[in-house]
C-alpha cells in the first residue's frame, strides 16, 4: 500500500477525475491483470464479460497503449499494463483510504479498526482490550489476523494492519518504518506433563537444561525469539539443547507436552488453566550467586506497532488509548 496521507489522496482523486478515467475502470482492469481472464475477472467483479471488455478497449483508445496481448483464448499483461497495475492499485487504496476518513466524520458511530496479533497476545490478551473498545464504540467493526511474530510485524509494516500486537522484538530491518511501544506484558514459563522426570522435582539446575528433549515454537514465533534470548543471557547454546520438534503454534506444543513429550517454554498465560489443573508443572531454573539459590526468570513485554508514515485513524487512536489503559 502506498505510504500517503488523507490530504494527498484527495489530491490524487482530483487528478483522477482531471483524467478521463474511472475508479470503476480501474477496478475492472486490476480485476484482469489479477485473473489474466476477461471472463473470471467479471464473475469476481459480478459484471458482465462485454461490460470488462468496453472498459479494457475504453482505456486502450483513450490512451493509446495496448494494455493487453491476446493470445488465442488467453491474454498476456503488457509493460504499459503492468505500468497502470501498480498506480492503478495506489490509487485504490487511496480511496479506499479516503473512504474510511469520511466514514469517521460520524463520531464513531461506524468504522473499522484493522488489527494484527501474534498468537498468544491473540488469543489470551487481546480480547478483554477488544471487548472494551466493542462497549464503549458498538458500531465500529474491529477485524484481527491471528499470525506469528514475523508475519505480523511484515503486515504492519505493509499497511495490511491499524495496529499490529506482539510480544517480542521488532527485527532491525523494520525498524526504521514502525513505531512501537510497550502495551502490556507476561513471563515464560517452563514446563512439563505428568509423565516427566522434571514433574515431580519442581525445580532443576541450569546446566540441566541440556538433559532433555525440547518442543520449540517454529523461528518466526515470538515465544520462541524471548526464550532464545533469554537462554543467550544465562550463557545456554540453544544449539546444543536437543530439539526433538517444532510446531507453529502454542497449543499444538502445550498439547504435546501434557503426554510426556519433552519440556517446553511458554506463555504462563497459555497454560495458567492446565498448572491448576495439574496436567502441566512449572519447573523453576536456578542458579547459584554468592552461596545463594536464584530462580530465573523470564519477562517479556507485549508490543503495540504502528507504522511511522502512514496516516492513522481516529479510530486506532481510540484503541489505543484502550491498550495502554489498566
Amino acid at each position: 500500500m502506498l505510504s500517503i496521507s488523507l490530504e494527498s489522496c484527495f489530491v490524487l482523486q482530483s487528478l483522477l477525475a482531471m483524467a478521463r478515467m474511472t475508479i470503476e475502470q480501474l477496478r475492472i482492469f486490476l480485476a484482469v491483470a489479477e485473473e489474466q481472464h476477461f471472463t473470471r475477472a467479471a464473475e469476481m467483479l459480478y459484471i458482465t464479460q462485454p461490460a470488462v471488455s468496453s472498459a479494457i478497449q475504453s482505456l486502450e483508445e483513450e490512451y493509446g497503449v495496448k494494455l493487453f496481448h491476446r493470445i488465442g483464448r488467453r491474454i498476456e499483461i503488457t509493460q504499459a499494463g503492468k505500468l497502470l497495475q501498480v498506480e492503478a492499485q495506489k490509487i485504490l487504496d487511496c480511496v479506499a483510504l479516503t473512504e474510511r476518513g469520511l466514514r469517521e466524520l460520524n463520531n464513531f458511530q461506524r468504522g473499522e479498526l484493522k488489527l494484527g496479533s501474534s498468537l498468544t497476545v491473540g488469543n489470551y490478551w487481546l480480547p478483554e482490550k477488544i471487548s472494551r473498545f466493542k462497549r464503549k464504540y458498538p458500531g465500529i467493526s474491529v477485524d484481527c489476523v491471528l499470525a506469528n511474530t514475523e508475519e505480523i510485524c511484515e503486515g504492519t509494516a505493509t499497511g495490511l494492519f491499524d495496529l499490529g500486537l506482539i510480544e517480542a522484538e521488532v527485527k532491525p530491518s523494520l525498524k526504521s518504518c514502525l513505531d512501537f511501544e510497550p502495551v502490556g506484558g507476561d513471563h515464560l514459563v517452563i514446563v512439563v506433563g505428568k509423565s516427566h522426570p522434571w514433574y515431580e522435582r519442581g525445580k532443576i539446575d541450569l546446566a540441566e537444561l541440556y538433559s532433555t528433549g525440547w518442543v520449540m515454537r517454529e523461528s518466526g514465533s515470538g515465544t520462541q525469539q524471548s526464550f532464545e534470548k533469554a537462554l543467550e543471557s544465562w550463557g545456554v547454546a540453544i544449539s546444543n539443547l536437543d530439539v526433538i520438534l517444532v510446531l507453529n503454534t502454542g497449543e499444538m506444543v502445550k498439547a504435546v507436552v501434557e503426554t510426556g513429550v519433552g519440556a517446553t517454554a511458554i506463555s504462563e498465560l497459555m497454560v495458567s488453566k492446565e498448572i491448576q489443573l495439574e496436567t502441566l508443572r512449572k519447573i523453576g531454573v536456578t542458579v547459584e550467586k554468592d552461596g545463594l539459590e536464584v530462580e530465573l526468570e523470564i519477562e517479556r513485554f507485549f508490543l503495540s506497532l504502528k507504522h511511522k508514515k502512514r496516516f492513522q485513524t481516529r479510530i486506532a487512536r481510540a484503541f489505543e488509548k484502550i491498550l495502554n489503559s489498566v
